[in-house]
């Protein structure tokens, strides 16, 4: 059986039902719980059991996750692996790729490359996105390959363990060494692609630093997101007067210098959800990025 999912009752356990003790020891959600329940996935010792029974001091619990997979179309888009291991898959996402399939791309989609990359492998499990990356971001993109990891990294997100840090080029020389943009983000229009600063919109905070600013009127800047809102630094940098290059959405147009808005994923921290062990996953910076730099530096 799988060893990853295990957990040896200790005597202050005995009190409380197995359903409990995969709740508190091992995170397991509520909505994956039952999954193990419909499907007899809980052994004690070895033996299936019920999710009320208690067990003893020293007895073994064993989970086994459902059997899962995905049933994209297999597609050859280049998947460029940061990390993997038996519960996670982490790339370095490239520029022109949605994510995932959508009634205006319902292929050729970063989902679709990693179907083929698994079936490849001969690996069969759900792609779930922990994620996500605009089409032309390019940069760390995280992948789980079972619902615990997902559900434990969107806890991780509400206690504010996790960090994730941006790389942009924006227009204009932005003063402040470093500053904090906390302003609500929302649809100014609910059937619109734009996203704005609105009263009434989901509280958002990012949070940049200069890292150089360039004679010819840009600058590089480091953002950290406190909150994941769709398109969040993309609103906020044009909100401040600093449009990202090469946004055509948000008002950084300079495609004369770059094709797509100057935006990368850089860093990825968090705690593995099955060992503990804080991860640092890191994207080095693409070639159209370096090329941008090379011009205005």
């Amino acid at each position: 059986m799988d060893d990853r999912y295990q957990y040896i009752i200790k005597k202050e356990d005995t009190e409380l039902p197995i359903k409990e003790l995969l709740k508190r020891r091992l995170g397991i959600s509520s909505r994956l719980l039952r999954k193990l329940k419909n499907g007899d996935l809980v052994y004690l010792d070895g033996r299936k059991i019920k999710l009320f029974e208690k067990g003893r001091a020293g007895e073994r619990i064993t989970v086994l996750l459902p059997e899962e997979c995905s049933g994209f179309i297999p597609e050859p888009i280049p998947i460029e692996v940061i990390f993997e291991d038996p519960d996670l898959l982490a790339i370095n996402k490239q520029p022109g790729f949605v994510v995932h399939p959508t009634k205006g791309h319902p292929c050729h989609t970063i989902a679709n490359g990693l179907m083929k990359y698994m079936l490849d492998k001969g690996d069969c499990y759900k792609i779930r996105f922990i994620n996500r990356l605009d089409m032309d971001t390019t940069g760390v993109l995280l992948i789980g390959k079972n619902s615990h990891c997902q559900d434990d990294f969107s806890k991780q997100a509400k206690e504010g363990r996790i960090e994730k840090k941006y790389l942009a080029v924006v227009k204009g020389l932005v003063m402040q060494d470093r500053g904090t943009i906390d302003l609500p983000i929302g649809k100014p229009v609910d059937d619109q692609l734009r996203r704005a600063v609105i009263a009434d919109g989901y509280p958002s905070v990012t949070h940049y630093e200069v890292i150089e600013r360039f004679d010819k009127g840009y600058t590089l800047v480091k953002l950290l997101l406190e909150t994941g809102r769709t398109h969040q630094i993309r609103v906020h940098m044009s909100h401040i007067g600093h449009p990202i290059v090469g946004d055509v959405l948000y008002g950084g147009e300079a495609v004369h210098l770059m094709e797509r808005q100057a935006l990368h994923a850089e860093e990825l921290h968090f705690d593995h959800p099955i060992t503990g062990e804080r991860l640092s996953l890191y994207a080095p910076l693409p070639e159209d990025m370096k090329r941008l730099l090379h011009l205005i530096g």
